[in-house]
Order: C-alpha cells, then structure tokens, then sequence
C-alpha cells in the first residue's frame, strides 16, 4: 500500500472514530426522571421556581425529561390559601428511559404546610 493510501486510510479511520465517539452511545437519548408531590393538607399549588410554571396541585405526579441520564437540580414552590408558601429543592435522576417507568418509579416528596396565623 502506497504512503498515500495509508494516510487516507487512517485519516478515514480517524474521522468514523471521531464521529462515533461524538455521537456516543446513548448520547442525545431522552431519558426522564419523576417526583411525586404531596402535601398534607393536600391541594397545594406546585410552582416550578426556575421559570415560574404551575406543575399541577398535590398530590402531583411531575416528569422532567433529560439527555444521557444527567441528573437536574429543582426548586419547587408549595402555595395553598391560609397556608404559608414552602419551598423546597432536590437533584431529580432522570435514568429512566421512558415516562411510563420514571412515573411509576416516582421519588417521593411529602410538604407539611403550616397554617398562617390570623
């Protein structure tokens, strides 16, 4: 084989390994993760604290999607008239490869609300 012809060769070999190892296996694959929401008393409004959405009332089921299994940092907001507001954080594990199986392997999260004083 001429000198040439290796180079190519090799300089094919290189880009199909660069090309794979950018796509990666799994990479850009949607993965979801799932928290459970309760609040007792229940039927508390569930705010998403990053951009300000209402995620349902407790108890809620919510399902966040992610790439390649990266976990995602939440802050969520409890609202419930004659209650105070409670906030509270956690890291959400977005490992499963379907909604389905992230929802029914929901992490739980329990909120006592506490009664504002009139």
């Amino acid at each position: 084989m001429s000198g040439t012809r290796k180079r190519i060769s090799f300089s094919l070999a290189a880009v199909l390994l660069a090309g794979l190892l950018l796509s990666g296996c799994g990479s850009g694959r949607t993965t979801y993760g799932s928290a459970r929401f309760v609040t007792d008393p229940p039927g508390a409004e569930v705010i998403n604290l990053k951009d300000d959405t209402n995620l349902g009332m407790t108890p809620v089921v919510v399902t966040w999607e992610g790439n390649e299994e990266k976990p995602e940092y939440v802050t969520v907001e409890f609202k419930k008239p004659g209650y105070r507001e409670e906030i509270t954080s956690l890291w959400v594990n977005t490992r499963h490869p379907s909604r389905e199986a992230a929802e029914a392997d929901a992490q739980p999260i329990t909120v006592h609300l506490q009664k504002r004083a009139n």
